[in-house]
């Protein structure tokens, strides 16, 4: 059996990705940041090798790859981050309206999510402007959880529609590493960083229980909503260092512990038993698994630790070879997948799972309409 029929939930409607214009290949990646590392030749050889080994085939930026290495002060990456930020938050948010055949105005609650920059106001202020939301609009933006904080961003919409159950809530995730490229930095954490980050938005439109479903519009047909049966948050004790940024005079530096595979290795299995549990089911019960692509070592703990297969997460592997990790961003590009081109059947359940800097999991509890 599932949630209580009585109890208020939420639904995923609609979801939309966007990318920025400039792409390129793993390998041209390679040649464009091998004069930006000063390090002799062995270590050299041994930082390109974490490029070919990191299951990216191609990744996105709003900068070039000339430019991407250039030296900049931090006041002139913030300005490059809000002026893209609003462009891409405003694409995403706009084409996930029209995939719902929703305006603007009918939007109660906008949340936006990103922790590669800053801007004050907030990127939701300038989207309640430029997309015509209503000036009552409820506004929460998300700066700091790092690569949970899409999930954590559904999880807290379905938090308040639990509450305004005739309520919609749109959340824009926006993340712009490739900002964060540090030349001259070369530490492993930073090296690592280069190997895997790339840029992207996503948006996802999420109603209560008393709201009227919309219909579908999109390019790529969704069939039903996803449901969302409850949520869990858990941050590791004593794991505040293991993930990251150290915010500095050029501006962010990654923090990435090779512990945190490890350190998620141990707790999933409880957590996603737990969540299960709480709706009355099992994890056996699961046949969807929405994961973070927050690396390969990341995808093979859970992986492990769920006793899962790397079909059962293919969508996670496909979206790391295509986009590369982009932060908060990630799962809600993976959970597009699910719900298109990789749906399951009607009354399946999934668990959708990221993980971020604390070192804290969220999760959701899933079933497809």
């Amino acid at each position: 059996m599932g949630a209580k029929r009585e109890d208020p939930l939420s639904t995923i409607v609609s979801i939309a990705t966007a990318v920025p214009a400039f792409s390129a290949t793993q390998a041209e990646v390679k040649s464009a940041f091998r004069p930006l590392f000063p390090l002799p030749r062995r270590r050299m050889d041994a930082a390109m090798a974490l490029f070919d080994h990191a299951e990216v085939a191609t990744r996105h930026s709003v900068l070039s790859l000339a430019d991407i290495g250039c030296t900049r002060s931090l006041t002139e990456t913030m300005a490059v981050y809000a002026d893209n930020a609003r462009d891409l938050g405003l694409r995403v948010g706009r084409e996930c309206l029209r995939r719902a055949g929703l305006d603007a105005s009918e939007i109660d609650l906008v949340i936006t999510v990103s922790c590669t920059g800053v801007m004050i106001p907030s990127l939701d202020a300038t989207l309640i402007d430029t997309m015509n939301m209503r000036s009552d609009v409820r506004r929460l933006p998300i700066t700091e959880l790092g690569c949970f904080g899409g999930a954590a961003a559904v999880a807290r919409a379905h938090d308040y529609l639990r509450g305004h159950t005739d309520g919609c809530v749109l959340v824009i995730s926006v993340e712009l590493p490739s900002l964060s490229l540090q030349r001259g930095d070369v530490s492993l954490d930073s090296l690592i960083s280069s190997a895997i980050f790339g840029d992207g938005a996503a948006a996802v439109l999420i109603v209560g229980d008393d709201r009227a479903r919309p219909e579908v519009a999109g390019p790529d047909p969704m069939g039903g909503g996803v449901r969302i049966l409850g949520t869990l948050s858990h941050t590791i004790s004593g794991s505040t260092g293991a993930l990251g940024f150290d915010l500095r005079d050029d501006g962010f530096h990654a923090v990435l512990s090779k512990d945190v595979p490890a350190l998620l290795h141990g707790v999933i299995g409880a957590l996603v038993e737990k969540l299960t549990g709480n709706a009355g089911l099992s994890p056996q019960d699961l046949t969807a698994f929405v994961i973070h692509p927050g690396g390969k070592r990341v995808l093979g703990a859970i992986e492990d630790a769920l006793g899962l297969r790397r079909g059962d997460t293919q969508p996670s592997w496909d979206v790391l070879r295509d986009f590369g990790n982009q932060s908060s961003a990630s799962v809600l590009f993976v959970l597009e997948r699910w719900m298109t081109n990789h749906r399951p059947v009607t009354g399946s359940h999934g668990v959708m799972a990221a993980f971020g800097p604390g070192l804290t999991a969220e999760l959701l509890l899933l079933q497809w309409d």
